[in-house]
């Protein structure tokens, strides 16, 4: 029979009632049990998240099913003039189409200009409709014609492939979710390798930039070909000439970024000490920019303040900017605390030595940190004079040797202090480089920022230790994509994630999620039509999810692509039964991995 055809082997129940976009369904009594046979095929009827068709004229409506229940389950107050025993859907309306049967497309459009009547005929539609709806709501998302759509799947229960358009998909922010075992890292691998090996409508490869923070060093494994990863050990692979130790020197702070830093989320963040800090940064900074004199040892007594070069004028002293990142010196920094601050009357001696037991905190804070090895990429000073900064944003987002597209941060090991400012320093950098680029050089130069586990770096509740990730991110998320910066936002547990952030995703794929609270937190941010989709989240497989937003051609329910294994990030499950076959180790196997632990925990 021909496709979109009006076929009572295909009618399953009539329109009982239309609220808004919402669509209630009588089943027809002479179902027997909940499929109809067609051509040969079985099609079951009311599965969660299918598509049924309402012929109109010419047009034809489409509904998504959102829920199948007895009427005798709905409220008084709700009831229809119908049986209590009569089998109900709810159904919420994608949209409108008219099929061309002489070029065989369906012309299809998101929304609806005429709304089902009540006892108007409700269909099931046959695969071949299926297919022509898909390809046919695929062209509204490719918006232009040097869009292309990447392949990240198949609808589930079809053989068509489900195309997201990379425009609408990184421009406008997306979000993958779930939970432990749903497959989330496969489908984020799965999706970057689409992009990675996608080609334009001329054939071209594309040449992306993307930039991945990689909390548990499980990426590497998958785009061994196509990434450099850098860690904050440059031991942490000695045999990978593929890894290296990424440099980001501390004068790349801001001067909140380094008080943070400086005065950590355990001290007593007093006005006073955030001022003594400041004063110190500005103090290192001018001086390596040569706007004032570094003082020197025997003319620091008493706490004298730094002249002006004669050729720099006051204003330009006065308006400088701390939080530039312009190049300067630790030995400076302590010193102007040290033998500056350190050594200034207080108005009684009481005070004066209240104020040098917060410079000795300071001090002390810094000799920590200065020989604390986890911090050794931020913190050790270059024997050459410091790396410059179109180095430092190169490692980045810079064309390299080898060509490779991906850049993967891995800051697995990291305490979570360290992570977050990390995670905060590259994702400001990045923003601060779009911002200056001029327009013609954004449209060129487009980049997308991954964040694995994003709830562990701009969390739903205020800790001092995530403020400025809280702050750097949330900035990318609200006003990133008018500079060329993409965001994709990666959660086990999206109740835990800032729903500032969240909120700024168009684009939605959601795997599994058994956690009810996650559940109901996620429906808030998805459009109230599309929101009984949600219902079905606890019982989808693995690498199944819900894909909905503006990259989707419908909001529908799809299988994303499996990857070989040497594709796959090194997150699987520990074998249990497996690994207890073998004996417990013996010292001399202990031994091996606590040589490398020492050995990454000195210099």
């Amino acid at each position: 029979m021909e496709n979109f055809s009006v076929a009572h082997d295909l009618c399953i129940g009539r329109v009982i009632e239309v609220q808004g976009t919402r669509v209630k369904i009588e089943l027809d009594k002479e179902l027997d049990d909940l499929t109809r046979s067609y051509e040969g095929r079985v099609y079951s009827i009311g599965q969660i998240a299918s598509i049924l068709k309402i012929h109109f004229g010419r047009k034809i409506l489409f509904i998504n099913v959102r829920l199948l229940r007895m009427n005798s389950d709905v409220d008084e107050f709700e009831k229809n003039t119908v049986n209590d025993d009569s089998r109900i859907i709810e159904a919420d309306l994608l949209g409108e189409g008219i099929w061309d049967k002489f070029n065989e497309i369906l012309n299809f459009s998101r929304g609806v200009e005429l709304y089902p009547l009540p006892l108007q005929s409700v269909y099931l539609m046959t695969d071949r409709e299926l297919d022509k709806l898909y390809s046919g709501a695929e062209k509204n998302v490719q918006n232009n014609s040097s869009s292309p759509l990447i392949e990240i799947g198949k609808y589930s229960g079809s053989n068509q492939l489900v195309r997201a358009n990379i425009n609408k998909l990184f421009g406008n922010h997306c979000a993958i979710l779930g939970s432990t075992g749903s497959g989330k890292s496969g489908t984020v691998s799965s999706i970057l390798h689409s992009v990675i090996e996608a080609r334009d409508l001329e054939g071209q490869y594309l040449h992306p930039r993307i930039i991945m923070i990689d909390p548990h060093g499980e990426y590497g494994k998958a785009f061994k070909n196509n990434a450099i990863i850098y860690n904050a050990y440059s031991e942490s692979n000695p045999t990978d000439e593929d890894t290296y130790e990424i440099e980001l020197p501390y004068w790349l702070m801001t001067a909140d970024e380094f008080r943070s830093l400086v005065i950590g989320k355990t001290e007593f963040e007093a006005t006073t000490q955030n001022n003594i800090v400041y004063e110190a940064l500005s103090y290192a900074r001018m001086v390596n920019a040569g706007i004032i004199k570094r003082i020197k040892e025997e003319s620091a007594k008493g706490g004298t303040e730094p002249e002006i070069n004669d050729d720099v004028q006051e204003e330009e002293r006065l308006n400088f900017d701390r939080d530039k990142p312009v190049p300067f010196k630790l030995e400076d920094f302590i010193f102007h605390i040290d033998k500056i601050q350190g050594r200034k009357p207080g108005k009684f001696e009481q005070l004066a030595q209240s104020g040098r037991v917060k410079i000795d905190g300071i001090l002390k804070k810094l000799r920590i940190l200065r020989s604390n090895p986890q911090l050794h990429f931020i913190m050790k000073e270059y024997e050459n004079g410091s790396i410059e900064l179109p180095n430092i944003i190169s490692q980045l987002v810079g064309k390299k040797d080898n060509d490779k597209n991906l850049r993967i941060i891995d800051i697995s090991g990291l305490p979570n202090e360290v992570a977050g400012l990390l995670t905060a320093l590259i994702s400001r950098l990045i923003f601060q480089y779009k911002l200056w680029q001029d327009r013609e050089l954004r449209k060129a130069d487009p980049v997308l920022f991954v964040c694995e586990e994003a709830h562990r770096y701009v969390p739903n509740y205020g800790e001092a230790q995530y403020k400025e990730a809280q702050i750097a991110i949330r900035r990318i998320a609200k006003e990133g994509r008018k500079y060329g910066i993409g965001l994709m936002l990666v959660s086990q547990r999206p109740s835990d994630l800032e729903s500032t952030v969240l909120s700024q995703c168009n684009t939605w794929i959601i795997l599994r999620l058994t956690n009810s609270n996650d559940q109901s937190y996620v429906s808030n941010f998805i459009p109230d039509s599309l929101s009984g989709l949600t219902t079905i989240l606890p019982s989808l497989t693995r690498r199944e999810a819900i894909f909905v937003g503006e990259a989707a051609a419908l909001p529908s329910r799809i299988k994303i692509n499996e990857l070989p294994v040497d594709k796959l990030p090194d997150s699987s499950d520990m074998d249990f039964m497996q690994g207890w076959k073998n004996e417990q180790f013996l010292v001399e196997g202990i031994k091996e991995t606590t040589d490398k632990w020492v050995k990454n925990l000195s210099r």
